[in-house]
Order: structure tokens, then C-alpha cells, then sequence
């Protein structure tokens, strides 16, 4: 029997490990009381729709989400479908992720990102609808079909039960999730702090829908770098938080990161940064910043570090593990983080 936990908490894998060692990481999670596993979609590494079937394939109880998909590339009819699909292995355990990509990769592929506050919702209002087992014809700026349906040949006809999160960063994107998703995906290498701003914005979108804020869920991705070495901790997340420091130095400051730090940092990395940048400008970064938008450290480090996020707003922390043991981390928070 797997073991309870009081709090929920999830894996978040990403593409540091074979799919197949990520099964058995997913499995170890199941057995542990993890409440889901997010598989990432970032750049061009990793699709999400492979490894999530991978992980659903040998689990029975954890939920499988896209930690997120693009609203761009896929159709809305095509994520449906998808999805249907994936519930189709693994019942009432997917959950689909959803975002609006970034720059500079979409526009290198073709997409351009206009109005996307608009284009997430026509997508999010399609699929929803033909995941409801709805004939659909909707005629939007984004998104044009007309009397579709899911075909289910085989089996029995009835909606399917796939909740629909978006991955929001921007003040108007965190809105519309409040208003129109199921809930939605808060991003990592933010102070908890940073929270609070987010739920105002939830709760307003949330009230043009009639709803509360406890009507939408509130995951969200938070590095963990845990060792019972705490500098190797420490050494583990520097690297990608100097990185996150000069690609988005304006969610940095917002975190409470000092100007004068940004600056320093601006100096030595350029973009995209070489390592030797990289290594040269993880030397200016201080334990105090690593630790303030990371759950970085020992292991009741970063439980503590999970918890402020919790009393931030945070209704699930998705744990992205730094460190090589990651089934050091999933036993960290295996019997939660209160």
C-alpha cells in the first residue's frame, strides 16, 4: 500500500533523466503518497505527451499532468484528442497543462504570439467543450471548427474528466486562469512573496466568473535542491538560479534580488550565456539568494522553504529536483512538509 501523506505534493520532471529512469522515479513517487508527476515542455527537448503516457503506463494511482504544453503548435481539436487519449490509459489521473509559450523560440518556429490572452481562451473554451463530449462549431480569431466532435468508435460515450491549468506568469494571463481554468501552474525561481501578488490577480479574474479564489487550484513548481551536504545543496541550485538571474532579471527584483546584484550579474552574462559565464557569475550569487527562491538545502531546510510557499497561496508544490538523489528528495517530503 502506498503510503498517505497529509499534504500533497508532486514530482516535476523535466529532461535530465532517460524516460525510463523518470518511470521509476514516478513509481517511487506513487509508492511514497506523491499526489501527481508533471512532465515539462520546454525549448525543443522533451515532448510532454511520450513521457506522461510512459509514467501513466506503470502507475495506478498518481496523476499525470503537462507541466505545460503550448496553446500554439497543437490544434485545439489535436489537444483534445490527446487528452481524451491519455485518459484512456490512465482514467481520471491526466491533467492538461497549458501555456503561451515564450520568445525567443516561437517566433523562430513560426508562431506569432499576438493577442494570446485570446488565443488561450478560444483554445481553453474548444478543448474543454470537446472534452465534455460536446459537437462543437466555434468561428474565433484562433480557433475556427466546425460541427466536430471526439469520435469514440469503441467504449462507452461519456465526458471525460481532464481539468484543464494554465502556466501563467503575466498579471493578465494569472487573471484569465482565475477566470476560466481549473487551476493554474505558479512558476518557480520566485520568492514566496511573490505569491501574494498572484492570488490578487486569481481572486480577480476569479470573481468575473461568479467564483472564489479556493475555486481554483494553485500548484506550483518550485525548485528543490536537497543533499544532507547543504554547500552541495546550495552548489546545485546556484547554477541554474545565476542563469535565471540574467534571463529574467524583472521577476528577480519583484523576488526582492537587489538591483546592484542584477547589475553585477548583467555584466558578466550575455545571451545566450557560455559556462564559463555562467561559472564566473554563480561566484557573486550568495547562499541568502539561492535560498530565497529556492527550497534549497538540507532536508528540513527545504521543507521549511516548501512550507512558506504553502502559506503563500501554493495548494501544491510540484518539486523540480536539482540534485542527483532524487529519491533523497521525494523521502524529504514523502511525509509532507507541515
Amino acid at each position: 500500500m502506498p503510503k498517505q501523506i497529509r499534504d500533497r505534493v508532486a514530482l516535476y520532471l523535466q529532461d535530465k533523466h532517460p524516460i525510463r529512469e523518470g518511470m521509476k522515479y514516478v513509481q517511487y513517487a506513487e509508492q511514497r503518497g506523491f499526489e501527481a508527476v508533471w512532465q515539462a515542455e520546454s525549448r525543443l527537448v522533451r515532448d510532454a505527451i511520450v513521457p506522461m503516457s510512459a509514467f501513466a503506463a506503470v502507475t495506478e494511482r498518481i496523476k499525470v499532468g503537462s507541466g505545460v504544453i503550448n496553446n500554439w503548435t497543437r490544434n485545439a481539436a489535436i489537444i483534445a484528442a490527446t487528452f481524451s487519449t491519455l485518459d484512456d490509459l490512465a482514467p481520471g489521473r491526466v491533467i492538461c497543462g497549458v501555456g503561451a509559450w515564450w520568445e525567443p523560440l516561437a517566433s523562430k518556429v513560426g508562431v506569432d504570439r499576438r493577442k494570446p490572452l485570446k488565443a488561450m481562451r478560444e483554445v481553453v473554451t474548444v478543448v474543454r467543450r470537446l472534452l465534455a463530449m460536446e459537437r462543437v462549431t466555434f468561428h474565433g480569431e484562433f480557433v475556427n471548427v466546425t460541427d466536430i466532435e471526439l469520435d469514440i468508435v469503441h467504449g462507452e460515450r461519456k465526458p471525460k474528466r481532464v481539468p484543464i491549468y494554465i502556466g501563467a506568469t503575466g498579471d493578465q494571463m494569472m487573471e484569465l486562469s482565475g477566470e476560466i481554468a481549473d487551476g493554474v501552474v505558479l512558476n518557480y525561481l520566485v520568492s514566496p512573496d511573490y505569491n501574494k501578488k498572484a492570488m490578487q490577480l486569481l481572486a480577480q479574474g476569479a470573481a468575473r466568473a461568479g467564483r472564489t479564489l479556493n475555486d481554483v487550484d494553485k500548484p506550483q513548481l518550485v525548485v528543490c535542491s536537497v543533499d544532507r551536504d547543504r554547500s552541495k545543496a546550495l552548489d546545485n541550485a546556484r547554477e541554474l538560479v545565476t542563469q535565471y538571474l540574467g534571463q529574467q532579471p524583472h521577476i528577480m527584483k519583484a523576488s526582492g534580488v537587489s538591483q546592484e546584484l542584477l547589475d553585477r550579474i548583467n555584466k558578466v552574462l550575455t545571451w545566450p550565456a557560455t559556462e564559463e559565464q555562467i561559472r564566473q557569475a554563480m561566484k557573486l550569487v550568495p547562499n541568502e539568494v539561492v535560498q530565497l527562491i529556492t527550497a534549497s538545502g538540507t532536508p528540513d531546510e527545504c521543507r521549511a522553504k516548501v512550507r512558506e510557499y504553502v502559506d503563500n497561496g501554493c495548494t501544491c508544490p510540484i518539486l523540480y529536483p536539482l540534485g542527483d538523489d532524487v529519491k533523497l528528495m521525494i523521502d524529504t517530503f514523502a511525509g509532507g512538509y507541515s
